[in-house]
């Protein structure tokens, strides 16, 4: 038996976790899923900016950090923290701790390779809209396609301290050390459901150990220090899922089952890089306390194509606030706003979209949003918000961070491209 920890489920996520996951109990793996799909667009940002930037730059303090910890207990870590930029991840880490062995996995990004898939006969059309993406090519700012767990396993195979990896299936990351560990044959459909489904259930951290729980969540003992997610994974493809004894949260039927058809589509077709996982056949116990057992999972092969995540620019957006006291506060909210969507119009500005809110009644927070193509009328129209506070109606308050900000917007552009475009690599930097 291996036990895979979950220790982050989002750039952002707490930094405390991952250390504790490794020095309060017993760990072979600790995982780390730092990326969703606006993340890469803005590591792209970062990157053009810097060419030393463009991944998650808490990460290798992190790996500096619990370094000791992980030699010591012979942790070893896989995480996509390299965002668009995983070779410089990888050498950041090595220059704060040059005693670790990593790995980094390349092959994501597919960037560069958009004009001559296109040519090649590719239009990655949109799985929204069917649209193809040369309506959209000269506006992309990121493009990755999702990997799969077995170029983890290879790096892992390399004997290497830290893995690091771009774009890559969250469940991957918890599939690969089970890979590397039990040697699993790549048409073991069950075995490979059954580590993405356990990789599923904790690859969004803490939100299966208590967090963000709709069940009976005020009776979740000591969420200030809420334990994150270990998969206990044996080779015959039991799984349990658990947490540090002593730490807060609370793991059981209720919390695991929200975590499980939590973003899922299609519940019988789950579809990932190494398999197509039925997630209708998954049987869940309680096995004791703080203790899930999932068994039962089930596949329907490995899907032909490979997803592909493309971030490009849409314009621009922006919003403000004002708060009004009584009396009339509401009243007084939704004058302003009238007034302020009078002034755009005698300006002759139009947006692609807007937004009014009004909350409360007796004290009244009046929320305006505009998004268009043009910055300009954007930033004009966050010229006639602030002076409400003088020239509108009475009492205007909650104005101390100014004029609103205008700020890009990025769209989601899903596809599909067929998985032998994609080539992953694995340099060793030791």
């Amino acid at each position: 038996m291996i036990r895979i920890g979950c220790g982050q489920g989002f750039w952002g996520d707490s930094a405390e976790a991952p250390v504790r996951l490794v020095e309060d109990g017993p760990l072979d793996y600790l995982v780390l899923d730092y990326l969703a799909e606006v993340t890469m667009s803005i590591l792209q940002k970062q990157k053009k900016e810097n060419p030393a930037f463009g991944y998650a730059r808490d990460f290798p303090p992190l790996i500096e950090r619990i370094a000791a910890t992980i030699q010591t207990k012979g942790i070893r870590v896989i995480a996509n923290a390299g965002g668009v930029n995983p070779k410089a991840c990888a050498e950041e880490i090595r220059r704060r701790c040059p005693q670790l062995k990593v790995a980094v996995v390349l092959g994501d990004d597919i960037l560069s390779d958009l004009p001559s898939l296109i040519a090649g006969g590719h239009p990655l059309l949109n799985m929204d809209t069917g649209e193809p993406l040369a309506s959209v090519l000269d506006q992309v700012l990121s493009a990755n396609a999702y990997l799969g767990a077995y170029p983890l396993a290879e790096a892992l195979a390399s004997g290497v301290d830290v893995v690091v990896s771009g774009r890559c299936a969250d469940a991957a990351l918890v599939l690969a050390p089970m890979l590397h560990a039990y040697h699993w044959p790549d048409t073991n459909w069950p075995r490979l459901s059954a580590g993405i489904v356990a990789g599923h259930i904790v690859e969004c951290g803490a939100q299966c150990t208590g967090g963000n729980c709709l069940a009976d969540w005020q009776s979740i003992p000591d969420l200030a220090n809420i334990g994150y997610p270990i998969v206990e994974a044996h080779s015959n493809g039991h799984m349990v899922i658990t947490k540090h004894e002593g730490s807060g949260g609370r793991v059981s039927l209720a919390s695991v089952k929200e975590q499980l058809v939590y973003e899922v589509g299609d519940p019988s077709a789950y579809y990932t890089p190494d398999v197509i996982a039925d997630f209708t056949t998954v049987q869940l116990h309680d096995d004791g306390p703080n203790r899930v057992a999932v068994s039962g999972a089930s596949a329907h092969g490995r899907p032909t194509h490979l997803k592909a995540s493309i971030a490009y620019h849409w314009g621009f957006k922006a919003a403000g606030t004002l708060t009004y006291g009584p009396p009339q506060a509401a009243l007084k909210a939704r004058t302003a706003a009238e007034i302020v969507n009078t002034r755009c119009r005698n300006l002759g500005l139009s947006f692609d979209k807007q937004v009014t809110e009004v909350f409360g009644d007796d004290w009244a927070m009046l929320r305006m949003a505009v998004r268009d193509r043009s910055k300009a009328n954007v930033d004009r129209w966050t010229r006639e918000m602030i002076p409400l506070v003088l020239n509108g109606p009475p009492g205007a308050t909650g104005y101390g961070d100014g004029r609103p900000k205008v700020h890009q917007v990025v769209a989601y552009w899903p596809a599909l491209l067929p998985r032998e475009k994609v080539t992953p690599r694995i340099e060793v930097l030791a």
